[in-house]
């Protein structure tokens, strides 16, 4: 039986936390409860398993990505809906979400489950979000879809290499190209 409590909702919120601070790989009840100030017990009170606490901490997380996508302003134009996302997807907090994501998504390519499921979930949302912006900013919606996977297929690759590239110059320069790339296909 899951409890939908305040408390649960509380928990999975510093659950969140602490596997955005930490990463998911390796997450142990013991450890993660002790950080969070209950017991592994408790959360399973609260989760109907390890699994339950896992999606509901992908969710949450993912939820905070979509969010800061919907929050920003609407963009001028397309070219400035490219550079405006690239911004908040590489805020530290979206960072550490997407980070996640990728540990999700490597896992869910296993077959395992919660991950598939999640992952599955989180990408539709995700790609709306991403669309809506740019269709806002100008791009015509039956061109946004393909637009979104070109542009979330290349934001990807660009954040899983940031830890690895400290070339500033050169990744600016390749999100600019991205921007007129996107643009340029939004506008034809």
């Amino acid at each position: 039986m899951v409890r939908n409590t305040a408390r649960r909702e509380e928990l999975a919120a510093l659950a969140t936390d602490y596997v955005l601070d930490r990463g998911l790989i390796g997450l142990s009840l013991r450890p993660l409860a002790a950080a969070i100030g209950t017991s592994d017990r408790m959360l399973l009170y609260h989760f109907a398993g390890k699994d339950d606490l896992v999606a509901t901490v992908l969710r949450i997380s993912n939820d905070r990505s979509v969010e800061a996508v919907r929050a920003l302003p609407r963009s001028q134009n397309v070219r400035t809906a490219v550079l405006d996302l690239w911004r908040a997807t590489t805020s530290d907090e979206s960072d550490h979400c997407h980070r996640v994501y990728v540990e999700a998504a490597a896992l869910g390519l296993l077959g395992r489950e919660p991950y598939v499921s999640v992952v599955r979930e989180a990408n539709e949302r995700w790609v709306e979000a991403l669309a809506d912006h740019l269709v806002a900013a100008g791009c015509t919606r039956a061109r946004a879809g393909r637009a979104v996977a070109l542009l979330d297929a290349a934001f990807m690759g660009l954040q899983l290499d940031l830890p690895l590239d400290p070339n500033e110059s050169h990744r600016k320069r390749v999100v600019s190209d991205l921007a007129d790339a996107i643009a340029a296909f939004a506008g034809g």
